[in-house]
């Protein structure tokens, strides 16, 4: 169980977002996200306009585009740069690891390492890495495309058993489909489902109009903890706020984030993920992945990681 609370924790919680806010940067340290995509153009006074709240919920839920998009990559060549960092108590950087990688899907998938770079306490004694963060990070990130971590099957509920594939599944609607329920995790399934009636009331919704990529009109749809709750109810409380980006020409999902803090005695845990797309070829595919992060399971080290993701010359396979 515990070895499925890390992969969770871990793996669909977090990052530091600039469509999010300014000052976005949660957890006080050195953050590796320093692009800049997203530009705020006004707040959108929503019951003068001809959408609603209903509207922006209704299309998180019922939104698959988001997934497909990272299924999508396997029809296209691309690079991939990473860059994670590992902190001590102090948030001081003690560890580094860079990877600059050619993704091909000319047949076989194939990855071909252009720069592989590691500094400081990466690894132990036998060869793994120090930290399970950065194991995930390499299972999920660096092997996703080849793997079936964005299979063909359709999106999962979450209620997939106890197996690797279930698992799988539980990240698979972390990530996906924020609002929907992950069963089989202690003392979070239902926390996830902020949209019920019940979780609404300890939720402000807004939305602002803005320019992404300096030209694709979007809005910004933030949903936030209330800032006057008492403070043993905002300790019940997991997902903090969750920002979505939509595309205005069509309502297509463009970016993600999610700030999550929660506390118990199983595991305590304060994360932030951001994940942005784009448009190549029409296709709608991942561009940037964001993650600042601080987890804790009893008797077991506290992990302290940030990584920053970028996907970029993306080309169509087979053509030259």
């Amino acid at each position: 169980m515990r070895a499925l609370l890390r992969i969770i924790l871990v793996c669909c919680c977090a990052s530091t977002c600039f469509f999010h806010r300014v000052a976005a940067q949660e957890i006080e340290r050195f953050n590796p996200d320093t692009i800049k995509t997203i530009t705020l153009d006004s707040v959108v006074n929503i019951r003068s306009h001809r959408l609603n709240v209903e509207d922006f919920i209704n299309a998180v839920i019922n939104d698959t585009s988001f997934y497909r998009a990272f299924q999508k990559m396997k029809a296209y060549n691309f690079i991939a740069e990473n860059r994670l960092y590992t902190y001590d108590k102090k948030n001081r950087v003690n560890g580094r690891i860079y990877r600059k990688i050619r993704h091909s899907n000319n047949g076989p998938h194939k990855m071909q390492y252009l720069v592989k770079q590691d500094t400081g306490k990466v690894y132990k004694k036998n060869g793994k890495y120090q930290l399970y963060t950065v194991e995930m990070f390499d299972y999920i990130f660096m092997n996703a495309y080849s793997s079936d971590f964005v299979p063909n099957a359709p999106l999962g509920d979450g209620k997939s058993g106890g197996t690797n594939e279930g698992y799988k599944s539980k990240l698979k609607t972390l990530i996906f489909a924020p609002g929907r329920p992950v069963k089989g995790v202690p003392f979070i399934g239902s926390k996830t489902e902020i949209f019920t009636a019940n979780m609404r009331q300890y939720y402000d919704y807004s939305f602002a109009s803005a320019t992404y990529l300096d030209s694709i009109p979007v809005y910004r749809f933030t949903v936030a903890v209330k800032p006057d709750l008492s403070s043993w109810t905002k300790s019940g409380i997991m997902i903090r706020e969750l920002v979505t980006i939509f595309d205005k020409r069509n309502f297509n999902i463009l970016g993600r984030y999610v700030d999550m803090k929660y506390s118990n005695f199983l595991f305590d845990f304060d994360v932030q993920m951001n994940i942005e797309m784009s448009y190549f070829n029409e296709d709608k595919l991942p561009t940037k992945i964001s993650y600042q992060g601080n987890w804790n399971i009893p008797f077991k080290r506290e992990e302290r990681a940030s990584f920053l993701i970028v996907h970029k010359d993306y080309k169509l396979a087979g053509s030259k």
